[in-house]
């Protein structure tokens, strides 16, 4: 394969320009490249890549408890596998798109394992507050612990919430970009659809699956009120013939936003949590998750809402 041909595979293993992060870019995309024709060339399906960044990521989050000389190292050993289990979660898309490797079942999986990480991450700060404290407020935790448990919480809540959100924009993005084929836009009357298909027996994991998906794509809908009466308004005036200048014109609007789901997402909040850990006050990541982020999501909620909005007027 030469180099055009390689350079060819690279843009197509990627989702969009539109939706693409600079450090993303810079290193994860190219990095998850790299994987993804080795695993190709090995036969790995993107489902196995998944599953060990889930392992990588959890291990990593794990090492962030130690808070003390002389184990303060293993928390760098830490920051190291959690970014080696994100250049895997790179992979995976990459590995699908490369392949045609694609599955809802395969998407889930791909949005529930950074879920993994996180978790085994906010649990490790909790016990490393409650345990050797921090710089900034010492011991304090140790003898709060309900509290520092009750902010973990609140934070993993909203971080659960923003991630949804960011990843249902990214999608309907998507859609007007590059139509139903390049996004992975659902709706809940099509899950319901497709699950009354379905019998428990011999279905059972899938039917699971889609119980929680559903539930998932749910409470996206719920927070998206305008975005779901201009998809109503859409299907009944275009069905699935949507003209391409009002595509266009709906992209242009959603673009700018876009950054912000990409800050939702991974890089912004990773980099907030290593340097929280790195200088020992681990709990200004939570606080870095309930006021920025959060205020980073509403202003995002709201912006493409009244995007929507005015869009609905345009197609009427």
């Amino acid at each position: 394969m030469n180099f055009k041909e390689l350079k060819q595979q690279y843009k197509a293993s990627l989702k969009s320009m539109d939706t693409e992060e600079h450090i993303d870019l810079a290193f994860y995309r190219p990095m998850g490249f790299a994987w993804a024709i080795l695993f190709a060339k090995l036969g790995i399906s993107p489902n196995v890549v998944t599953i060990a960044s889930i392992f990588l990521g959890v291990g990593g989050g794990i090492l962030l408890y130690f808070g003390a000389e002389p184990y303060i190292w293993l928390n760098y050993l830490g920051v190291f596998l959690i970014i080696w289990a994100n250049t895997y979660d790179s992979a995976d898309g990459q590995l699908a798109r490369l392949t045609k490797q694609y599955s809802r079942i395969g998407r889930i999986l791909d949005g529930v394992s950074g879920d993994f990480w996180f978790v085994a991450i906010y649990i490790a700060i909790v016990l490393r507050e409650i345990t050797f404290g921090d710089k900034l407020l010492g011991d304090y935790f140790g003898s709060h612990a309900w509290l520092i448990w009750v902010i973990a919480v609140a934070a993993g809540v909203c971080h659960a919430k923003q991630a949804a959100m960011a990843d249902y924009y990214r999608q309907f993005h998507l859609f007007f970009l590059k139509g139903e084929e390049g996004s992975e836009l659902d709706s809940t009357e099509q899950l319901d659809k497709e699950n009354a298909g379905l019998t428990w027996s011999g279905n059972f994991m899938k039917k699971l699956t889609m119980m929680f998906y559903r539930n998932y794509t749910a409470n996206q809908e719920v927070m998206t009120k305008n975005m779901q009466a201009l998809r109503r308004a859409l299907k009944e005036r275009y069905g699935k013939a949507i003209p391409q200048e009002f595509r266009e014109s709906f992209r242009l609007k959603s673009l700018p936003l876009m950054k912000y789901t990409n800050m939702l997402s991974f890089n912004t909040r990773i980099i907030a949590m290593f340097l929280s850990v790195i200088f020992e006050m681990p709990w200004l990541y939570f606080a870095f998750e309930l006021v920025v982020l959060n205020t980073m999501m509403v202003y995002m909620i709201v912006r493409h809402e009244h995007i929507c909005k005015k869009s609905i007027d345009e197609i009427k």
